[in-house]
């Protein structure tokens, strides 16, 4: 059973290290990165007594809880509008390093 905290574990750790990095593109990928992990504790956090299916049990107890799964929908349509904007204004700026100062009309001493 510890195979989801170490799933998060190396996705924070792989979304900080992009986080680190000088381009746009990975830094892109380090945010998608960590809102997965985000996702997985969220998902993990309404099942965490691993419920039985709605369809075997006479009522409403043995359902798992629909908010954590509805939050985490949200957060997947969320990071996708997010994640193109960024990949979109990543394009559109282009190289961002500068190599020639802009003239301005000063002196430099």
């Amino acid at each position: 059973m510890t195979f989801l905290p170490l799933t998060v574990a190396v996705l924070v750790a792989g979304g900080a290290y992009l986080l680190c990095q000088a381009g746009m593109v990975r830094i892109v990928f380090g945010i998608t990165l960590l809102s997965h992990a985000a996702n997985l504790v969220l998902l993990a956090s309404g099942v965490s007594a691993w419920r039985t299916e709605p369809l075997n049990t006479p009522g409403a107890t043995g359902v798992a809880d629909p908010l954590p799964m509805a939050f985490v929908l949200t957060a997947i349509v969320i990071t996708l509008a997010v994640t193109v904007l960024m990949l979109a204004l990543s394009l559109i700026g282009g190289d961002d390093n500068t190599y020639l100062v802009p003239e301005t009309g000063q002196e430099h001493r």
